[in-house]
């Protein structure tokens, strides 16, 4: 076992179960969770745009984010759209009186929008995946967790051992169509054990098809993120958690999965 391998399965071991405790005691322990995710990913990310703490755009979007996420999970949805389109005309003003060429002012700003719908706009979906069922949403998202985690690490070994076929050779080189399809028996793996511990009121084939679709839609989101960090010329969004990179490349299947599964709960199980 290569020592980079350890790393990663040690800090698995400590914040794993720290996540999934916080995930259960649900209320504001999650929202802060949620938070400072947040926060240490739009961090990452505007220091890959090259946004850094000299400019005032880097401080009003850590300061937006936050009231985005908090609007979105303890009042109202429609409040975190209408801080978006603040922050964008408030951006927007700020770098066109810029004395830059426009087109790296629009190209400026339309990363930052990117960023903080990316993170301001799925981060709740966390949230709400934990209150769809309230007395079941620890469960739910123990599922959606134990999906990503253990689809991620199927991904990995199965496309190491078999893979040759490339996903998407430009934006994420390691990838193969093998370590994706293994990845997905992590969802049917994860539904069979929730259907049999935790969630024997939710059809079977319900549970498999839900993990199946947050196992594949992780995955792409996964994808999404490799192809931003290729973008602004990147390996990891950063190296704060060892073994693992950034808060972004560890949550980045998560900001996908967790509005999938949303959906799938609110609109076809709990219907």
């Amino acid at each position: 076992m290569n020592r980079n391998l350890l790393t990663r399965i040690i800090v698995a071991l400590i914040f794993g179960p720290l996540i999934i405790l916080i995930s259960y005691l649900g209320g504001f322990w999650l929202l802060g969770m949620i938070l400072i995710f947040a926060l240490i990913g739009i961090v990452e990310y505007m220091l890959g745009c090259s946004v850094g703490p000299g400019a005032i755009t880097f401080w009003l979007t850590m300061v937006f984010i936050e009231a985005a996420i908090i609007s979105s999970t303890l009042y109202n949805y429609e409040y975190s759209v209408y801080i978006l389109i603040v922050y964008f005309l408030i951006t927007g003003i700020i770098l066109a009186v810029q004395n830059r060429e426009p087109v790296i002012l629009f190209q400026n700003h339309a990363n930052l929008i990117w960023g903080v719908v990316y993170l301001g706009g799925l981060y709740p979906f966390v949230y709400h995946v934990r209150y769809v069922s309230p007395d079941k949403g620890g469960d739910w998202l123990l599922f959606l967790f134990g999906t990503l985690w253990l689809s991620d690490t199927l991904a990995m070994f199965i496309g190491k051992a078999l893979g040759k076929r490339k996903l998407a050779p430009t934006v994420s080189p390691n990838k193969t169509v093998s370590g994706f399809v293994g990845g997905l028996s992590g969802g049917l793996i994860v539904a069979l054990i929730m259907y049999f511990w935790r969630l024997p009121e939710i059809p079977i084939f319900q549970l498999c098809l839900a993990g199946v679709l947050i196992s594949m839609i992780g995955q792409l989101g996964d994808l999404v993120e490799s192809c931003w960090k290729r973008a602004v010329g990147i390996k990891d969004s950063s190296a704060i958690i060892p073994g693992h990179g950034g808060i972004l490349d560890r949550f980045d299947s998560l900001l996908f999965a967790a509005p999938a599964l949303y959906f799938t709960l609110k609109y076809f199980i709990y219907k």
